[in-house]
């Protein structure tokens, strides 16, 4: 099934980025990622297997986004059925829709046990909570991460970890938005992020937004730029942060981190408590997700790759711990995480 896409809306006053999910009328309003930066358009969601659907196509995507919409998915498969099977058949749909981002696990989960306890209302319920929970969330630890950056900092970011990749304001760029609004002064670098160009097209188009200076590169551009002495600090989103630390971000993330190492650059992690898995005890455990080989042999439409090329397209790759220098995340942050500095955070979790 197709989500029903709407027509183009204009932005809420208060913020010029508007929330990236939302419930409206019954449905799951989305931004539909896949049209940035050319134009912001939305898509509706009725079903769960519409919500399906959308995640797996990136219409949304970015950890603390899905974990909402897995908690949207339970309210829209509790409002459709009455049947307890039929909805938590549906709840494991939506929480396998995209194996690596502990988020959407852990918001199918919420919402069931609300399920469990409220019915549909209370699914429903506890979704919009965790909505309002993550903005509010995310301006805790833009605040917190702003004070790790001194001013007029130069920032690396790699893919998209803002509002778009949350339900509002941000994780690493709630991190330099904070530092803007504080009056400090930050510019960034933006990675495009191959072979999807979640930096080019997303996180470039909120900055633009925010009016916050940038410039996008090549991702391979980033070394020269290291080299010439030209980042002062790196900061990051995470899709799933295992129990000693190791962090599993959109692949490229651990080369900039190798880079940030070997010319002393700090290089930051920003996400809220519910990214950090107990249950995933080091990296080497996070299940990495395989994307279509279109994704790299295809450019708007247009072949780059001869027709019977092999390719290999991992969407995430995993940075160890020993190689950041904090974590930043609603809770408070956290230098040089290990197992047991991260142990009193999964209790908040």
């Amino acid at each position: 099934m197709v989500p029903r896409r709407s027509s183009i809306e204009s932005p809420v006053a208060r913020d010029p980025i508007p929330p990236t999910v939302a419930w409206r009328a019954g449905r799951v309003r989305l931004i539909d990622q896949r049209a940035l930066p050319i134009r912001l358009r939305y898509v509706s969601c009725a079903t769960a297997a519409e919500l399906v659907a959308a995640i797996r196509d990136l219409v949304v995507r970015g950890a603390p986004a899905l974990g909402v919409c897995g908690a949207f998915g339970v309210a829209l498969a509790a409002r459709a059925s009455s049947s307890e099977h039929t909805v938590f058949a549906a709840a494991a749909r939506v929480a396998d829709a995209r194996p690596t981002a502990v988020n959407l696990a852990w918001g199918v989960d919420r919402a069931l046990a609300a399920y469990r306890a409220g019915g549909a209302g209370g699914a429903l319920a506890c979704a919009r909570e965790l909505a309002a929970v993550d903005v509010a969330g995310n301006r805790r630890l833009g605040a917190l991460g702003a004070t790790l950056l001194p001013d007029g900092a130069r920032v690396l970011t790699h893919c998209n970890a803002g509002s778009l990749a949350c339900v509002g304001y941000g994780t690493a760029l709630g991190v330099i938005r904070a530092h803007h609004e504080a009056g400090r002064g930050p510019s960034v670098w933006v990675d495009e992020t191959r072979p999807v160009g979640q930096g080019a097209r997303l996180t470039a188009w909120e900055l633009d937004r925010l009016a916050i200076p940038y410039r996008v590169i090549v991702d391979a551009a980033a070394a020269s730029l290291f080299a010439a002495g030209e980042v002062d600090a790196v900061v990051v989103g995470a899709d799933r942060i295992a129990a000693n630390g190791d962090v599993a971000n959109k692949i490229g993330t651990y080369g900039v981190a190798v880079l940030a190492r070997a010319h002393r650059v700090p290089f930051y992690v920003a996400a809220p408590v519910s990214t950090i898995d107990p249950a995933t005890a080091s990296g080497a455990e996070i299940v990495i997700e395989q994307r279509r080989a279109d994704e790299i042999t295809l450019a708007h439409g247009v072949r780059t790759a001869p027709r019977r090329a092999e390719v290999w397209n991992p969407a995430f790759d995993v940075t160890p711990a020993r190689l950041v220098s904090a974590l930043v995340t609603d809770a408070g942050v956290v230098p040089k995480p290990t197992g047991a500095r991260l142990r009193p955070l999964l209790a908040l979790r």
